[in-house]
């Protein structure tokens, strides 16, 4: 499947798989950015995308960036629809006790494109029973 991606910024990185195998496409930060502890901030990356009908493109985040610094995407995962043609931005959180310096170019984020299925919605008067009925959090426990 190709994917298209237009540059709007001179200095944008259309994504590309780090490794052979990989699920996850890195995105790029477009320009120089400081997100303070506690602060989330959208970061563009100067890039638009066409997402394929019946896809989505969901933005996850980078699990050195979340070990290391605390930074993570705050609407994980984040989706972009096949309509959608506007500037893909990502929204970083840090959860640190420190300033992050976002630099351009850098790695910011991954996305990983998801076929789906549209479902037909009816209305019911009654559910089947299942097992586990409305038994919710932490229903299962721990150990």
């Amino acid at each position: 499947m190709k994917i298209k991606f237009m540059k709007i910024h001179d200095k944008a990185v259309i994504p590309y798989y780090s490794r052979q195998g990989d699920a996850g496409m890195d995105l790029f930060a477009v320009e120089d950015y400081t997100i303070k502890p506690g602060e989330r901030k959208l970061i563009p990356t100067g890039l638009k995308v066409e997402v394929p009908h019946g896809f989505e493109m969901q933005v996850r985040p980078k699990s050195g960036l979340a070990l290391n610094s605390g930074i993570t995407v705050l609407n994980t995962p984040g989706t972009v629809d096949s309509g959608y043609r506007g500037e893909l931005g990502v929204i970083l959180f840090n959860v640190s006790d420190k300033p992050f310096e976002v630099k351009q170019g850098q790695k910011i984020a991954q996305a990983v494109f998801t076929k789906f299925e549209i479902v037909e919605f009816e209305e019911a008067s009654e559910l089947s029973l299942s097992d586990r009925g409305s038994n919710g959090f932490g229903s299962t426990g721990l150990k």
